[in-house]
């Protein structure tokens, strides 16, 4: 049910009366419903216990892609409210009523669009959040260094101290760390969704593939590749299309585990599990 206080909000703020809501996935983090109003269907997402410009910040990576040179689509955002200690945030958007067949091979030729979107720098103006964790983006002029430093030592970090990974670990990223130049070919910085995994897009009912949820900032292009194949949901028509526009340097096959490296840490810190020992099957190879 929708809480009173955000009902309230968006009645003296927008004008909107809800009629009904229905609820909808939105993920392991968020409650999320469909909202019947007076001014139409909206999709909205809330939560009390998460930072208090969480909401922003994914309002802003919506942006953010929105506004880059691509033809995918990206949901409107209506409406953000903070949490505080009296109500729960939340985010507004618009709601897109979700078709369960869409053009694969499209949807990965307009990714590699996105991905043509460059800056001259590694990661973002501002740090934001990969599920209900903190997201370092300072900027570096090298992919490996922002890499190691901005991605995979603020999550190991967390590991071991939660102890769900041994210190000992260290040593292995050290490795890898000497080792990445000959590894990881050099790129342009370019725009990434940054969590693109299956339940982050979805298609509309003109087949048109619609990205949600980002973790956005600018990095090497094969990250979000590497991603999509953790969890499956992306066909093989998917990266044909990818590789249509932007063909992929040989040895992907050896980097994606490498890549992926970063999300698997989220999820250790998120989840721990099964999640530890993937990380540790990895990282004990370097």
């Amino acid at each position: 049910m929708i809480p009173d206080s955000i009902l309230h909000h968006l009645k003296t703020t927008a004008g909107i009366t809800v009629r009904h809501s229905q609820p909808a996935g939105g993920g392991s983090i968020n409650r999320a419903s469909m909202l019947d109003t007076n001014k139409g269907k909206y999709f909205i997402k809330w939560n009390q216990d998460v930072p208090t410009d969480f909401f922003q910040k994914e309002a802003e990576g919506l942006q953010t892609l929105r506004v880059a040179d691509h033809p995918l689509r990206i949901p409107d955002v209506h409406s953000v409210l903070d949490p505080s200690q009296d109500s729960p945030g939340y985010l507004l958007m618009e709601y897109i009523e979700e078709n369960p067949n869409g053009d694969s091979r499209r949807f990965g030729a307009e990714l590699a669009k996105l991905h043509s979107n460059h800056s001259e720098k590694f990661g973002f103006h501002s740090d934001n959040y990969i599920g209900s964790l903190p997201q370092s983006n300072n900027q570096h002029e090298n992919w490996n260094d922002f890499f190691i430093i901005e991605r995979l030592e603020p999550q190991l970090t967390l590991a071991i101290i939660s102890g769900k990974v041994n210190s000992s670990v260290k040593q292995n990223l050290n490795r890898l760390a000497a080792r990445l130049d000959d590894l990881i070919p050099p790129c342009k910085p370019s725009l990434l969704h940054g969590d693109l995994w299956g339940g982050n897009y979805l298609f509309d009912m003109d087949g048109n593939a619609v990205l949600i949820d980002p973790a956005v900032y600018y990095g090497h292009p094969e990250v979000d590749l590497a991603f999509s194949t953790m969890f499956g949901g992306f066909t093989y028509d998917f990266y044909q299309g990818y590789e249509s526009v932007t063909p992929l340097e040989p040895g992907f096959d050896e980097r994606e585990p490498i890549f992926n490296l970063y999300p698997l840490l989220v999820h250790v810190n998120l989840f721990g599990g099964h999640y530890i020992h993937q990380f540790n099957s990895i990282i004990q190879k370097f």
